[in-house]
């Protein structure tokens, strides 16, 4: 028999709606779908970046520098390579009559922007801002109350709002802003006493290349030329390095939701395959016995298996091309993504590339079994099982083989996908060896003297039980149920539990530090109960580090060690006399007050192991285009949780003595106590400070949490329907390999509640016992992905992760009986006939 008559007699048995293969086409539909909608989304992202970095960026290159802009010589060799706009971004307050708020002002000279249009809401398309005037963006306006036309004070200065932004276009490159926008022109934040020695600025220097250039090779050459300067670069192809490091998290997570979906997909599809084929037994008998071979039978079942594994994967990619939209919505203004749809070839072609492998792994041991079996024992499969088959095993391993060196050669983290599906196949293997271990307990245990109650037992290890089908498609749902809980759940406890309770309510930045005294006297004459807190604060980058006489240079790093991104770019600095409150030392000893010995600093543990740095070694400082050298004298474990100062890197007062500077402030009120006249005696008092209510910063991290959230849930749901519709399949075939069983029952006298009764007994007791395993298997992988992926805090409510897999369990429950009506149906006479 040829494949042209093969198909023939494959398409004259498929049925138009695949039935009986149905499980087999939502597996794959759900298995590729995800796969399909976790490539695109992250190809368009990456595309969008690609296409729009130099904008996202401001230019082709661009330099950043804190409490400094560039000197005359670094200019004059970044303008060798083209047009040079520079610019300035602070913390500062606007005030419009009473109101008062704090923004992000962004000073900007007359090249900008070098790429991309500035465009406001009435249409046009504007540079810089002339004199005396600013563009708002429409947030800003809001806080203020003010319109177009009307004047606000920043400072010492007073401005007109020319217009409300409506297109920022290096917004994304910006990053988290701890206010709305108002961009003035270059001179304004010197003119209204916002930038003096010491305040708290950064400065961001684009080029925009007049030829072309390789961007990495210029970065190399600044740097070489200026080797001290604590340069933070930045090139178009990583326009926005803190949204790059998000996309990489959730690539990470949504590749493992990915890759659940597969694995949990392979079992449904192999449990579907296996009950299609039992139900054609006799189909199968009866073309042996009419002379079809093995290869015959292989031919006609693989065609319509292949069949439905395409047209269930082609659906799946459909599915995951029009939910990217979707997903986009949701991650609106947190990621560089279209809302319209979105083809990308090479995830989609892996997607259904991943979606035939699982359909050829999981369905080749049902179909070759069923292709060497004597046609006699295939129509006694009922009573006599059909055995393993040799070559099964074969085509498995090279198929399973052929997955992980897809997944190991396409992914981004090639160590974390493997792991993973090391730990799916320990999972899978725990969940053989428990369904084994039921089996054999249930054969050991005394036989109940209730009817029922045997008969429900004897189900779990009779010959041809489903036991290990249902718990590996029990275990793998319920633990779906328990992740999905705990990581909502956690990410929710984030968002709630912890930052709002401990925040201050002020944090106040550029304090002067001769009038430390009047800032004090503002807050006590506020409230005398009020707590604050202030600290020196400056920044400077890490230049070298490691053992005195032989330092790493930054500079020299082809990456940033996983744990040491204090290594990149300037961070905050500060000195003091004890040890910061919040601060432990784990290791060495403080300096304490009126130190004069060599400059010490204090490293945050985390830090100081991702570095390999110990107590003893050297780090260089790079503040203010100086460097300053400090041995480490002490390790600290640091309460980030605690919502106030927390620096990496703490010095010995003398280590930056000379160094100009200004004080940095947190302040909490008592209790009840408003909050808008001491903002209002801050302003009026220090117009060049700025003060940041710490709601409106909490609101935006809210804000982006649940965006986060929602996605999590969104994707993680693909692999708790994937786990459903195994569990359906699972319970379908058991239902279908126990109509015999049900009918001699019957016919023995059983009635309909006795076997509804026996059913549930069976599933309560499996069940009962996977519920354990799914809470603890579900739990660390929720712990895995919050705090290892996500780097959040481990915060489920297990309240809600136990309701949650309780109605995982009611679930089960109800399918099973739901399952089961269908066999209280079964006409007596009609189903042995069948058999």
């Amino acid at each position: 028999m040829g494949w042209s008559t093969a198909w023939r007699i494959a398409r004259r048995d498929l049925n138009a709606r695949f039935r009986g293969l149905r499980l087999l086409l939502v597996c794959l539909f759900l298995g590729t779908g995800a796969l399909a909608a976790i490539g695109t989304l992250t190809a368009a992202i990456e595309r969008e970046l690609e296409a729009n970095g130099r904008q996202f960026l401001g230019g082709d290159l661009q330099i950043e520098l804190w409490q400094r802009g560039l000197n005359e010589e670094e200019s004059a060799a970044l303008a060798e390579y083209g047009t040079v706009s520079a610019g300035t971004r602070l913390q500062a307050m606007a005030r419009y009559g009473e109101q008062a708020a704090p923004i992000e002002l962004k000073a900007i000279d007359g090249a900008y922007p070098l790429y991309g249009e500035l465009v406001l809401e009435d249409g046009r398309s504007v540079g810089q801002p002339e004199a005396g005037e600013a563009w708002l963006s429409p947030g800003a306006a809001e806080r203020l109350g003010v319109s177009v036309g009307e004047t606000i004070a920043i400072g010492t200065e007073t401005v007109t709002v020319g217009g409300l932004i409506a297109d920022e276009p290096d917004r994304l490159g910006e990053g988290f802003q701890l206010g709305p926008t108002i961009i003035v022109a270059d001179d304004l934040p010197q003119r209204a006493g916002l930038i003096a020695p010491g305040s708290m600025y950064e400065s961001k220097t684009r080029v925009r290349f007049d030829t072309l250039q390789n961007a990495e090779d210029v970065r190399e050459d600044i740097e070489e030329r200026f080797p001290e300067s604590g340069f933070d670069i930045d090139t178009a192809d990583r326009a926005a390095p803190g949204t790059d490091r998000f996309i990489d998290r959730m690539s990470e997570f949504l590749t493992l939701v990915g890759l659940a979906a597969l694995v949990i997909a392979g079992i449904g599809i192999g449990g579907g395959v296996t009950s299609y084929l039992d139900a054609r037994r006799q189909g199968i008998a009866t073309l042996k016995i009419l002379g079809a071979t093995s290869r015959d039978i292989a031919r006609i079942y693989a065609l319509q298996i292949a069949a439905a594994a395409v047209a269930g994967s082609i659906a799946g990619i459909v599915a995951g091309i029009a939910i990217v939209p979707l997903l986009a919505t949701a991650l609106e203004g947190l990621l560089p993504v279209s809302t319209g749809f979105v083809v990308a070839p090479g995830p989609l072609l892996l997607a259904l590339a991943y979606g035939l492998l699982v359909a050829l792994v999981f369905a080749a041991p049902p179909l070759l079994r069923a292709r060497n079996f004597p046609a006699m024992a295939l129509m006694r499969a009922r009573v006599a099982p059909l055995a393993r088959d040799r070559v099964a095993l074969l085509v498995v391993g090279g198929g399973l083989a052929a997955i992980v060196a897809l997944a190991l050669l396409t992914a981004e983290q090639p160590l974390l996908s493997g792991g993973f599906l090391a730990g799916a196949a320990v999972l899978l293997g725990l969940l053989a060896l428990l369904g084994w271990g039921i089996r054999k307990l249930a054969a050991a245990l005394p036989r109940p003297k209730d009817p029922i109650a045997r008969n429900a037992l004897a189900n779990l290890h009779r010959p041809g039980s489903s036991t290990g089908a249902l718990v590996t498609a029990l275990g793998f749902g319920l633990s779906a149920f328990v992740l999905l809980a705990a990581v909502q759940s956690a990410i929710d406890g984030n968002i709630e539990s912890r930052v709002p309770q401990q925040a201050p309510d002020y944090f106040v930045l550029d304090i002067p530090r001769d009038r430390i005294a009047e800032f004090e006297t503002l807050i006590e004459d506020a409230d005398p109960q009020a707590d604050w807190r202030t600290v020196p604060a400056l920044r400077g980058s890490v230049l070298a580090f490691g053992p005195e006489g032989a330092m790493t240079r930054t500079s020299e790093l082809e990456d940033i060690p996983d744990g040491a991104w204090a290594l990149r770019g300037e961070r905050g600095l500060t000195y003091a006399d004890n040890v910061p409150e919040g601060n432990s030392i784990t290791s060495g000893e403080w300096w304490g007050p009126m130190y004069a010995g060599e400059p010490l600093v204090s490293v945050d543990e985390e830090f100081a192991e991702a570095a390999g740095l110990e107590i003893g070694d050297m780090l260089t400082f790079g503040v203010l285009g100086v460097e300053k050298q400090a041995r480490i004298a002490n390790l600290r474990r640091i309460d980030w949780e605690s919502m106030g100062f927390n620096y990496v890197f703490v010095l010995s007062p003398n280590a930056l003595a000379d160094v100009p500077h200004n004080l940095a402030a947190t302040i909490e009120l008592s209790e009840g106590k408003p909050t808008g006249p001491l903002l209002q005696s801050l302003v009026a008092s220090f117009p060049s400070a700025s003060v940041i209510e710490v709601g409106g910063v909490l609101g935006q991290a809210r804000t982006i949490l649940e965006q986060v959230g929602l996605a999590t849930l969104a994707a993680a749901s693909v692999a708790v329907l994937a786990g459903l519709a195994v569990l359906l399949g699972a319970i379908a075939a058991a239902r279908a390999a126990r109509t015999y069983d049900t009918v001699v029952m019957r016919v023995l006298g059983a009635d309909r509640r006795q076997i509804l009764a026996m059913q549930l007994i069976e599933y309560v007791a499996l069940a009962g016992a996977l519920a354990i395993v799914a809470l603890a298997v579900g739990s660390f992988a929720g712990w895995l992905v919050v705090t290892q992926l996500f780097e959040f805090d481990w915060l489920p409510d297990w309240g809600e992760v136990m309701a949650v897999l309780g109605l995982g369990l009611g679930i089960v429950l109800a399918f099973a009986l739901g399952a089961s009506l269908p066999l209280l149906r079964a006409k007596p006479a009609q189903a042995l006939r069948a058999l």
